[in-house]
C-alpha cells in the first residue's frame, strides 16, 4: 500500500522562537492534535494542542521546548507503522522527516485510515472471526494452518487486543467450511470471541470497535 500520495505539504512547521499565541491561533483554526516545531530548519519536536491550556500567549515555544514530544515518520515508513505512531501518540497529524531531519510534510490520520479501510480485508467478501488465546501460545502460523486445513482461505488478520497475558486476533476467512473452522479453533483451545457470517461486523469494526476508535476518535 502506497500512502505517500497522502503527504500534505501545505501545513506549516513553527520555529522554536514563535510565540505560543501564534500556535494558539493555529489550533483554533484547525482540528489537528499536534504540530511540528523546528530549530534552524531542523525538526525539534511536536507541540500538543492539549498543552495550550498551560502556556501564556506571549511566551515563546523555546520556553516550553522540554515539553515537546519527539514522534515522527519517514517517507519510507510503512502504512502500518504510520498507524502505530498515530495510535501510540493519540495524534491525528504526524510530521514526515527527510534524511537530514527537515519536515517535508505531514500525514493526516483520516487519509491513512481511509486507505486502510479500502484494503481487501474490508472489501473482499468473507466471514469475520475473533479468537483469543494465551500470549505464550499465540502463533499466527497455527491460526493460518487451522483455517487452511479446513479448505478455507485466510483473507487477512491482525491483533486487536493484548492484555492480561491474552492476545485477541481478528481474522477474515472465506465463507466455505466456516463451521468446521470454528470447531477446529475450539478443539485447539481458542476462545471464540466473535464469529459472524454477515457484513454487520465490518460496520462495527469500522465505526465502533476499540481498535479503530484509537485511530478515528483521537
Amino acid at each position: 500500500m502506497n500512502i505517500q500520495q497522502y503527504i500534505i505539504s501545505n501545513i506549516p512547521a513553527f520555529d522554536v522562537q514563535t510565540t505560543c499565541g501564534e500556535l494558539m491561533d493555529f489550533f483554533k483554526e484547525n482540528t489537528f492534535s499536534h504540530i511540528a516545531i523546528i530549530e534552524k530548519d531542523r525538526f525539534l519536536g511536536v507541540f500538543s494542542e492539549n498543552d495550550m491550556d498551560v502556556v501564556s500567549a506571549d511566551s515563546t515555544i523555546e520556553e516550553h521546548r522540554y515539553d515537546l514530544q519527539a514522534f515522527f515518520v519517514r517517507k519510507e515508513t510503512s502504512w502500518l507503522d504510520v498507524l502505530e505512531v498515530f495510535a501510540r501518540n493519540e495524534a491525528n497529524l504526524v510530521p514526515i522527516l527527510d534524511e537530514v531531519e527537515r519536515v517535508v510534510g505531514y500525514y493526516d490520520l483520516t487519509d491513512v485510515v481511509s486507505e486502510f479501510i479500502e484494503t481487501p480485508f474490508f472489501t473482499d467478501p468473507g466471514n469475520i472471526l475473533v479468537v483469543a488465546t494465551g500470549i505464550k501460545d499465540y502463533s499466527f502460523s497455527e491460526i493460518s494452518q487451522i483455517v487452511e486445513s479446513n479448505n478455507a482461505r485466510l483473507i487477512g488478520g491482525f491483533i486487536t487486543d493484548m492484555q492480561n497475558d491474552v492476545v485477541q486476533v481478528t481474522i477474515k476467512i472465506s465463507t466455505s467450511n466456516f463451521d468446521k473452522v470454528l470447531q477446529t479453533f475450539r478443539r485447539y483451545n481458542y476462545q471464540i470471541i466473535f464469529g459472524n457470517s454477515d457484513d454487520q461486523f465490518l460496520e462495527d469494526l469500522k465505526n465502533r470497535s476499540d481498535y479503530l476508535d484509537r485511530y478515528l476518535n483521537v
